[in-house]
Protein backbone atom coordinates (compact mmCIF):
# COMPACT_ATOMS: atom_id res chain seq x y z
CA UNK A 1 0.00 0.00 0.00
CA UNK A 2 1.49 3.32 -0.86
CA UNK A 3 2.26 5.64 1.96
CA UNK A 4 1.03 9.40 2.11
CA UNK A 5 2.89 12.32 0.51
CA UNK A 6 3.81 15.33 2.60
CA UNK A 7 5.70 18.22 1.55
CA UNK A 8 6.98 20.44 4.33
CA UNK A 9 6.66 24.15 3.89
CA UNK A 10 8.56 26.45 5.88
CA UNK A 11 9.19 30.41 6.19
CA UNK A 12 12.79 31.21 7.07
CA UNK A 13 12.88 34.76 7.37
CA UNK A 14 10.17 37.71 7.88
CA UNK A 15 11.33 41.30 7.01
CA UNK A 16 9.12 44.78 6.50
CA UNK A 17 9.34 43.52 2.84
CA UNK A 18 7.75 40.18 2.98
CA UNK A 19 8.97 37.11 3.99
CA UNK A 20 11.18 33.92 2.19
CA UNK A 21 9.59 30.37 1.98
CA UNK A 22 11.93 27.33 1.70
CA UNK A 23 9.91 24.45 -0.74
CA UNK A 24 12.77 21.38 -0.79
CA UNK A 25 15.23 22.94 -2.04
CA UNK A 26 13.98 25.97 -3.46
CA UNK A 27 13.59 29.47 -1.40
CA UNK A 28 11.33 31.91 -2.82
CA UNK A 29 10.65 35.64 -1.78
CA UNK A 30 7.13 36.37 -1.16
CA UNK A 31 6.63 40.31 -1.08
CA UNK A 32 4.31 41.98 0.46
CA UNK A 33 3.59 44.68 -2.36
CA UNK A 34 2.97 41.52 -4.59
CA UNK A 35 1.00 39.38 -1.86
CA UNK A 36 -0.65 41.83 0.55
CA UNK A 37 -2.57 39.92 2.37
CA UNK A 38 0.18 38.74 4.71
CA UNK A 39 1.00 42.59 5.45
CA UNK A 40 -1.14 42.51 8.31
CA UNK A 41 -0.68 39.13 9.48
CA UNK A 42 1.39 37.95 12.72
CA UNK A 43 4.61 35.51 12.52
CA UNK A 44 2.54 32.95 13.89
CA UNK A 45 -0.06 32.96 10.98
CA UNK A 46 2.65 33.44 8.18
CA UNK A 47 5.26 30.73 9.36
CA UNK A 48 1.76 28.32 9.55
CA UNK A 49 2.11 27.33 6.03
CA UNK A 50 0.94 24.04 4.60
CA UNK A 51 2.12 22.37 1.10
CA UNK A 52 -1.20 19.94 0.79
CA UNK A 53 0.32 19.05 -3.07
CA UNK A 54 3.04 20.50 -5.40
CA UNK A 55 1.20 23.45 -6.58
CA UNK A 56 -0.73 24.62 -3.57
CA UNK A 57 0.17 26.54 -0.35
CA UNK A 58 -2.31 27.27 2.48
CA UNK A 59 -2.29 29.39 5.21
CA UNK A 60 -5.13 28.17 7.60
CA UNK A 61 -4.80 31.57 9.99
CA UNK A 62 -5.03 34.05 7.05
CA UNK A 63 -7.05 31.65 4.97
CA UNK A 64 -5.11 32.34 1.79
CA UNK A 65 -4.14 29.80 -0.60
CA UNK A 66 -2.00 30.32 -3.49
CA UNK A 67 -0.65 28.71 -6.10
CA UNK A 68 3.27 28.07 -6.15
CA UNK A 69 3.58 29.18 -9.95
CA UNK A 70 2.06 32.68 -8.56
CA UNK A 71 5.30 33.10 -6.62
CA UNK A 72 7.53 31.96 -8.83
CA UNK A 73 5.89 34.51 -11.37
CA UNK A 74 3.73 36.71 -9.81
CA UNK A 75 3.46 38.94 -13.52
CA UNK A 76 1.53 35.60 -15.10
CA UNK A 77 -0.76 35.75 -12.69
CA UNK A 78 -2.15 39.21 -11.90
CA UNK A 79 -3.38 39.65 -8.33
CA UNK A 80 -6.48 41.56 -7.69
CA UNK A 81 -7.05 42.37 -4.02
CA UNK A 82 -9.11 44.62 -1.70
CA UNK A 83 -6.76 45.16 0.40
CA UNK A 84 -4.97 48.89 0.56
CA UNK A 85 -1.21 48.26 -0.11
Amino acid sequence: MPGTTTLAAEVTHISKHGFWLLLADEELLVPFDQFPWFRQGTVAQISNVQWPSPDHLYWPGLDIDLSVQSIRNPAAFPLVSGVAG
